[in-house]
């Protein structure tokens, strides 16, 4: 043992340094540690207890190469560019040539081959290999499944295994709405809905600014991993030159629902704002306007949208169709009245929706016609008026009249289903990511 008193100089302080470095590690797990407050009641003691199971005396045993032979996987893989069935089965680990000549061969399995790039497939197969089940959505859909059954495979079609998720997507606007959700991947579908959800507060005609923001939160389903079909917006915000928007899906009974804001508030007005979904608009509402055809001047009671030949157009609010026809310099025209006090006028329309009739019932959204030129036009576009009482409006500045709102009782059971949504919605703010799945 060395004694402090009989060392030199040097020897302490070398003796100090070899005492501080070695003591390194062990400062910095204390200091790592000591973060952690320590509670003030004193460590319980811990007791070990090994207890016996006994299993079922009929268990029969396996060994292990019994367990081998009987394990059976699940493999998923995309199809890639060029794939040949050989190659397909080779990444999925199938080795099985029986296999593979009934996949390269059999009419049966004839959708297999021509399965679109990016389609999954998922394989079944035993410890050596061989190919047990296949399964995979064909590309229309329907969900295919091929079974190894007593040595050959049969080929069936199946009912679609859906699994429902809430997908998250965040964007940005830089030119159309359009582009900005194409930009993160959000379904066509689902974008046609973000317009329609908010087309009564905002005008994507004319209000879209560069910067602008959107979140979506909605389900998508899924079969087997993959996805098939997107569906309903369950809650959304768009900030719109500064000012934001916020939605969330909620039923009021088993059968209705709508979109509300988080304090209860409906999102739609009694009317849309726009009864094109995208278009550009060529002649506004004027007491003054030079005729384009009829070449003098005179009042545009309406807004006319130019589109092309055959788009979809929309009614505006619920009501009853009191005309449809045709009907002078408006050419095909419908006509529906709301709220008894109301007009809504669509004109120059190419065909009218099927079906569509004098005294019919239609809501808000509802086809009722297409774009076209007929009547007084120089081009495909549609006419559209606005009227109150009687007395024209225009359709761009009017005051529409709100939905109506939840009442008290709605409001509690609509703040407790929808928390969690407006909470997603909160992230997606607070977030730059484009998606988060």
């Amino acid at each position: 043992m060395l004694n402090p008193n009989t060392l030199t100089r040097e020897k302490k302080i070398k003796l100090r340094w070899f005492v501080a470095l070695s003591s390194l590690p062990l400062l910095g797990v204390v200091t790592a540690f000591g973060i952690v407050p320590q509670p003030d009641t004193p460590y319980t003691s811990l007791t070990m207890v090994a207890e016996e199971i006994v299993l079922p005396h009929d268990t029969p045993t396996v060994t292990g190469v019994t367990n081998s032979k009987a394990a059976t996987y699940w493999r998923n893989e995309r199809v890639q560019r060029g794939d040949t069935v050989t190659e397909l089965l080779r990444r999925m680990q199938v080795d099985d040539p029986s296999a593979s000549e009934y996949l390269r061969r059999d009419q049966a399995a004839a959708s297999f081959r021509q399965l679109a790039t990016g389609k999954f497939v998922q394989a079944e197969t035993n410890a050596d290999g061989s190919l047990l089940a296949l399964r995979y959505l064909d590309n229309n859909g329907s969900q295919i499944l091929i079974e190894r059954r007593a040595g050959d495979f049969k080929t069936s079609i199946q009912p679609p295994l859906l699994e429902q998720r809430l997908l998250m997507r965040t964007g940005e606007i830089s030119s159309t709405l359009f582009a900005a959700t194409d930009a993160i991947g959000l379904p066509e579908s689902t974008a046609n809905q973000l317009a329609e959800i908010f087309g009564s507060n905002i005008d994507f005609h004319r209000d879209l600014r560069k910067g602008d923001k959107f979140s979506v939160v909605y389900e998508m389903d899924y079969n087997n991993g993959e996805p098939v079909r997107a569906g309903r917006i369950r809650a959304a915000e768009f900030v719109n030159q500064g000012k934001s928007y916020r939605v969330v899906y909620f039923k009021t009974d088993s059968s209705h629902g709508d979109y509300y804001t988080p304090d209860g508030k409906s999102i739609r007005k009694a009317f849309l704002r726009s009864p094109l979904e995208f278009s550009r608009i060529s002649s506004g509402f004027s007491l003054s306007r030079f005729h384009p055809v009829l070449n003098t001047w005179r009042a545009h009671k309406g807004v006319d949208y130019a589109a092309a030949l055959g788009t979809k157009v929309k009614v505006t609010a619920d009501g009853t169709v009191s005309f449809v026809g045709k009907q002078g310099g408006y050419g095909n025209v419908v006509i529906v009245e709301h709220q008894s006090r109301h007009t809504t006028v669509y004109g120059h329309l190419s065909r009218f929706a099927s079906g569509l009739r004098r005294g019919q019932r239609v809501g808000q959204g509802d086809i009722i016609g297409f774009v076209g030129m007929t009547g007084l036009a120089t081009g495909p576009h549609l006419h559209y008026e606005f009227m109150v009482n009687a007395q024209h409006r225009d359709p761009l500045r009017a005051a529409l009249p709100d939905a109506a709102p939840l009442d008290n009782t709605q409001k509690l059971a609509f703040q407790e289903a929808t928390r969690s949504l407006t909470a997603r919605l909160g992230v997606l703010r607070d977030t730059n990511l484009a998606k988060l799945d």
